[in-house]
């Protein structure tokens, strides 16, 4: 795969990926994943690679973006990834008015933005994400160095409702903003 030179990207570290997707064991197989502030889309080339059936990934920077496109098709995964150029939340709005729904939304802004949420979100050790947000609960944290991984699983609202097993979260697909 290439990468960009000089670019303030953070691509998640190999141990990071590892790690991530050993929490989510075969959840990503079949899978389709939103992959948010994507930078050059290791996240979501690594789930291509497990299993995932799809992965949309949304990229502001041009050329970063582009170069989503060009790793997707030296891997072979033109037909299963989806390059959104736009800023988030213009991606979202679009996917959104499309009626897309994912299994998993991987959210990574740059540091010190204050945005998070979703299912998986990393973040500097230096922030802290709620507890829950929206539809999602905190299930694991995991910390490496100054890095934080949040993964966050769907519940049922708590007006004593059961949740939803793992089972059930890997098959409920959400819309691009987090709704069932």
């Amino acid at each position: 795969m290439r990468s960009l030179k000089g670019l303030a990207l953070r691509p998640t570290s190999d141990r990071m990926r590892e790690s991530l997707f050993a929490m989510l064991g075969t959840r990503m197989e079949g899978a389709r994943l939103l992959d948010l502030y994507a930078g050059v889309g290791t996240v979501g080339l690594e789930a291509l690679s497990r299993g995932a059936a799809e992965v949309v990934f949304v990229e502001s920077h041009w050329p970063a973006a582009r170069l989503i496109e060009e790793n997707a098709r030296l891997c072979g995964f033109t037909e299963e990834a989806e390059v959104v150029h736009a800023q988030v939340e213009r991606g979202l709005a679009r996917l959104r008015r499309q009626g897309r729904q994912f299994n998993f939304i991987f959210v990574d802004p740059p540091y010190g933005r204050g945005e998070a949420g979703g299912v998986m979100g990393r973040h500097s050790r230096h922030e802290e994400l709620p507890e829950r947000v929206g539809p999602f609960a905190r299930m694991r944290q995991t910390r490496f160095g100054e890095t934080v991984i949040d993964l966050f699983w769907r519940r049922e609202p708590e007006d004593g409702a059961r949740g939803a097993t793992a089972a059930e979260e890997s098959q409920s697909p959400m819309n691009a903003d987090g709704s069932g």
